[in-house]
């Protein structure tokens, strides 16, 4: 076998052990006292706080919730190292509706208090989502109120002609809800173009005869969608609002200002999920928002903003109706529910991807902008299980995710929430191994503050595995992975507390060309959401230049036309708020349309100091009012920029204190002007920054299919650096040295790992150095009589087993082990000959799926996912030692269990449960998954080297 470097996984430093932690803390203590080493490791991390822990989604399924559980449950989430719950009221389970409790109901906002002073009394905290299922509607949304879409009628009238119908809608659910007539136009073969809305009665009569030529009448209507809240709980059911409506958001805001009297009730955050209001184009006030924002009457365009036809004028005129949907979401949706929840001393949190509207400025909008990972990646990672059932239709996108970030950082909001592992996989068949790349990834992303996708509350007494929603991770204490749930939870914890430290350090602003987006002919509404990536996101230039610059190693924020225009220089640096991190550059993409105000605005923000990048000159404007003039301003701009040539394809100008570049080779330009990329990314390595003000942290990712074993250089000259190891909790001493402003920090990664460096300007007294391995030695296969017990799950406990070879459990000869989902307890004696080596390294090869481990009585320490490895040298002794792995597997074996034998356990009202494909779930077709320690089980010594810091060279 090829000998790998084993490095960093988890566990012992240099004697000292961080494994099992809540900040984390030793697993390993004399009397319960962490020794000096174990001490001084542990205050090397930042402090742990709520908002460091995961936090979850939190079902209530019929709000069928009693103190009694809530009391059970909120204790398991607490020992399992969750931060907070969300709560989430939704549809409710069969046979249990006597039990059911209407939303904010006296009886429910009872709960809610128990709930919030229980889980402060665990250093827990809740949040909840402002309604049930989603979107936002409910009994409160009456007719008026709900979300609306315009409704236009067609007539033919010919000259001499009255129109004999009635102006009325034709349909007759639309006549039940009050629909309105807001205009009629007339339109005639020789282009004439008449308001005839004054000349329409209250009784839907038109007092008009036609002209001589061919006429079109259009009446348009204020219609309703007619879309019904999607998995209501009681007291839930109702329209969905009309977002676009301020009389209609205070309305639906009305009943919580009732129930919670002035106070918070303690939620910390009020939640609204994505925005998934379908149909919606439409709102009562959108002639007179339109008017004010884009400067024309919309109602003699009525026939083009309905056309299907590809001209110039009808693609104008929908860049401008989409512009003034987004402003009135702004304005009437996001601005007065921020202000009801801040006068309630409560946060907003909120999901904008899928909205109609800009998606960087409806997230800056709230306090905490949450973004969503929907499906599952690809990485290269050996061994990592990604089956092709799970496959969506698009992975998860960083760039996607980055508009949430990008909109925190840029508005100086300090958390960015992420809805975690929506349909990762199928259900039941989600391992560790899975969950974290994919949380690494959001994290890359600018994430610092991850929701699970989540948990369910389940009464005690329903039989296993409890109540479950459909789209799930479903990592609930009947998880047969749940006892090692609080390992995973500290690899994020441990993560989170780094990226929630100082500010994000991205030096590029990258302009999003909004109006790129919505200058497309077909449609209307167009909603910019994470399924729809390849139609409005990856052709674009703002999208290739972007993924070029973070491969190349650039961090990078994304900026809109209003951002710009509320930003300012200062020292050369971009600030775009009071409390966001600053900018070293403005990079404005390749686009066909941009306003002349946001480009005059970039050549302001030159002549203030700013350095400003330009790919290629903007050639037109967006929109269709006073298009003339508006060109003609676009075309004094860009003849006002006098360019010299720089050479290597960059042509300069100075403006003011500060310059334009222009060059369509993006990389040159930052780099001619000493902006300059991390390098560290050659390997393969991925990364993210913090700034802390004594330095930055650096978070490292190996997504690779290789070891890394290197020196990579870091953009800061640093007097020392320390290495803090997410997956154990370890830290010591890197090697490091300084040189041409770069410091050089040796790292050793294996696939699959993660890794911190904190480099900081100032030394760093009294750290133990980080052990670096070298030299492997062959490596000593774990043999002899495995003692296999199973522990805890079902539906039975299988028989004790010898085992001389490791095999899965479902090929054991007890065939309850083929059904059995839960905990097998593995134990071995081996001998060491002789403990000579600098470090010792433990491979338990194919784990299926998640393990816990102890030699010599001593707790290692949880290896949860690939590689699979724990440094173990501190354990081991010469001679006799004795080994033992708790492993957990899948909850799927159970399930096809269930599913083979027709046992019942799903029954709940709405969609019920189903699987991946939205299809009714059965998992009685499925194979079994292997399941257990399938090894080989191996022990590699290896020398080792401390690390020091060298100082410049």
């Amino acid at each position: 076998m090829t000998h790998k470097f084993k490095f960093l996984s988890s566990l012992v430093l240099c004697g000292t052990i961080l494994a099992n932690c809540q900040q984390p803390q030793a697993s390993n203590t004399v009397s319960g006292v962490l020794s000096e080493k174990q001490a001084q490791t542990a205050a090397l991390w930042p402090e742990v706080k709520k908002e460091t822990r995961p936090w979850t989604r939190w079902w209530w399924m019929g709000n069928a919730v009693d103190e009694q559980n809530i009391d059970r449950l909120l204790d398991e989430y607490a020992k399992a190292g969750i931060g907070g719950v969300e709560i989430a009221p939704i549809y409710g389970a069969k046979g249990h509706e006597n039990k059911y409790i209407d939303f904010l109901s006296p009886k429910w906002m009872g709960i809610l208090d128990y709930t919030v002073q229980k889980a402060g009394s665990l250093n827990m905290g809740v949040d909840m989502t402002q309604g049930t299922g989603w979107p936002f509607g409910g009994p409160q949304v009456k007719p008026e109120y709900a979300a609306s879409r315009l409704i236009l009628q067609k007539y033919a009238l010919n000259g001499g002609q009255t129109l004999t119908e009635t102006l009325e809608v034709k349909d007759p659910k639309q006549k039940e809800l009050g629909v309105a007539l807001q205009a009629v136009m007339a339109y005639s073969d020789k282009g004439e173009i008449l308001n005839l809305t004054n000349k329409a009665t209250a009784d839907g009569k038109l007092n008009w005869k036609a002209p001589a030529g061919n006429w079109e009448i259009y009446a348009a209507f204020n219609g309703k969608t007619r879309q019904m809240v999607k998995r209501a709980a009681p007291g839930g059911v109702g329209y969905t609002l009309d977002h676009l409506s301020k009389t209609a958001t205070e309305a639906y805001l009305q009943p919580f200002t009732q129930a919670f009297n002035g106070s918070n009730h303690g939620v910390r955050a009020f939640y609204n999920d994505s925005y998934e209001v379908y149909g919606a184009d439409w709102s009562s006030g959108f002639f007179d928002a339109f008017q004010k924002g884009r400067g024309y009457d919309l109602r003699p365009y009525l026939r083009e903003l309905v056309s299907k036809e590809h001209t110039e004028t009808v693609t104008r005129l929908k860049s401008d109706y989409r512009e003034t949907m987004s402003e009135m979401l702004y304005n009437n949706f996001y601005t007065p529910w921020n202000d009801w929840a801040h006068r309630h001393n409560s946060l907003t949190k909120n999901q904008s991807h899928g909205s109609p509207g800009n998606l960087l400025d409806l997230y800056a909008a709230v306090d905490i902008p949450e973004c969503e990972t929907f499906g599952s990646s690809y990485f290269p990672i050996p061994g990592l299980r990604r089956d092709s059932a799970d496959v969506r239709n698009v992975d998860p996108d960083p760039i996607m995710l980055k508009f949430a970030s990008s909109a925190a950082h840029v508005s100086g909001k300090n958390l960015v929430s992420s809805e975690t592992f929506t349909w990762l996989g199928e259900h039941f068949k989600t391992s560790y191994s899975q969950m974290k790349p994919e949380v690494e990834q959001v994290f890359l992303s600018g994430v610092n503050h991850v929701f699970y996708h989540g948990v369910t509350y389940s009464p005690e007494e329903v039989a296993w595995p409890g109540w479950l929603f459909y789209a799930s991770l479903n990592m609930t204490p009947a998880n047969s992975l749940w006892p090692q749930f609080n390992g995973f939870n500290q690899y994020i914890t441990r993560v989170q507390s780094v990226l929630q430290s100082g500010k994000a350090d991205n030096e590029i602003l990258v302009y999003w060309p909004i109006h790129d987006v919505w200058s497309k002919p077909e449609g209307m509404q167009m909603m910019i959401g994470v399924h729809e990536v390849d139609e409005w996101l990856h052709p674009t230039q703002f999208y290739k230049q972007s993924k070029q610059l973070m491969e190349a190693g650039y961090s990078l924020d994304f900026v809109s036309d209003k951002m710009l225009h509320q930003s300012k220089v200062n020292n050369g640096q971009i600030i775009t708020a009071a409390a966001a991190p600053k900018h070293k550059v403005l990079v404005l993409p390749q686009s066909k349309y941009m306003a002349e105000t946001t480009f005059e605005r970039a050549i302001q923000l030159a002549s203030e100091g700013a350095t400003v990048i330009i790919e290629q000159l903007p050639t037109d404007v967006p929109g269709l009012h006073d298009l003339n003039n508006r060109r003609q301003k676009l075309k004094q701009l860009t003849q006002s920029l006098t360019f010299t040539d720089a050479g290597n394809g960059i042509k300069q100008m100075k403006a003011g204190k500060g310059e334009i570049l222009l060059a369509k080779d993006i990389q040159k330009a930052l780099a001619s002007k000493n902006i300059h990329r991390e390098s560290l990314t050659d390997t393969g390595l991925k990364f993210t920054r913090r700034d802390i003000g004594t330095g930055k942290y650096y978070y490292l990712v190996n997504h690779t299919p290789k070891t890394i074993d290197t020196t990579i250089p870091l953009n800061l000259t640093a007097q020392s650096v320390v290495m803090l190891d997410p997956q154990s909790g370890n830290a010591g001493l890197a090697t490091s040295s300084t040189s041409n402003e770069k410091t050089n920090v040796r790292v050793q990664m294996n696939s699959g790992e993660a890794l911190i460096l904190k480099a900081t300007t100032n030394q760093t007294p009294e750290v133990l150095a980080w052990q670096y391995l070298e030299n492997a030695g062959a490596p000593t296969e774990v043999k002899g009589t495995w003692n296999l017990r199973f522990t805890q799950g079902g539906p039975e406990l299988p028989a004790a087993q010898q085992l001389t070879q490791l095999k899965s459990w479902t090929e054991l000869p007890d065939k309850k082990a083929e059904a059995f989902s839960g905990t097998g307890e593995y134990t071995i004696t081996f001998e060491m000959p002789s403990k000579k080596a600098g470090e010792y390294v433990l491979d338990l090869g194919k784990v299926s799926e998640s393990a816990k481990v102890w030699i010599n009585g001593q707790e290692v320490g949880y290896i949860n996912s690939i590689p699979f490895q724990a440094r173990v040298g501190h354990y081991l002794k010469p001679g006799k030692n004795t080994m033992q792995v708790e492993v957990a597997n899948l909850m799927a074996n159970r399930i096809r269990h269930m599913d083979q034998n027709k046992i019942q356990w799903r029954n709940y009202h709405e969609i019920n449960f189903v699987n991946i494909n939205y299809k009714p779930f059965d998992a009685s077709g499925w194979k079994p998954m292997p399941s257990g320690l399938l090894g080989p089980v191996t022990v590699t010594p290896y020398n080792t080297s401390a690390g020091k810091t060298t100082g410049a060279l």
